[in-house]
């Protein structure tokens, strides 16, 4: 009987977490905040928005912005950007920092950076020749995947 009630609390548990973990909702340019707006605004003056939204999860809110061309950016609850794929086309080169630049000047001078994400540990680039190069915080590059 025991067994029976924690697996019923741990269904229940997982039920709501599950339900709530997915709080989409759309909302307009102006709603993004003011970081957001200036980096749009900065980076991708004459593309127009095929939709923004808010992603709630548990701890965390971040926002989506997608263009009409399939290019998307994903910003922090601040307006810090973590991730612009630019599907079609490439990521605007001011936005990918020097140290990477450089290291793509060097050792790809051929390509282009069309997606570049980062977290807290690392930057993670894909070029246009399929290469996703992984740098850590200190720009070491510490993986390629093709």
């Amino acid at each position: 009987m025991k067994k029976m009630l924690i697996l019923s609390l741990a269904l229940l548990t997982l039920g709501i977490s599950s339900a709530q973990a997915d709080n989409d909702r759309p909302i307009r340019i102006d709603q993004l905040p003011a970081a957001a707006q200036q980096f749009i605004r900065e980076y991708f003056p004459t593309q127009k928005t095929a939709y923004a939204k808010s992603e709630r999860d548990f701890l965390d809110t971040t926002y989506e912005v997608v263009f009409v061309n399939s290019s998307k950016i994903e910003f922090t609850k601040g307006g810090e950007w973590k991730e612009v794929d630019c599907k079609y086309s490439t990521v605007p080169a001011a936005i990918v920092p020097q140290q990477i630049a450089a290291y793509m000047k060097a050792n790809f001078p051929d390509t282009e950076v069309v997606r570049i994400e980062r977290d807290k540990r690392e930057y993670e680039v894909k070029l246009t020749n399929g290469l996703e190069l992984t740098f850590d915080r200190n720009f070491a590059l510490i993986d390629i995947d093709d």
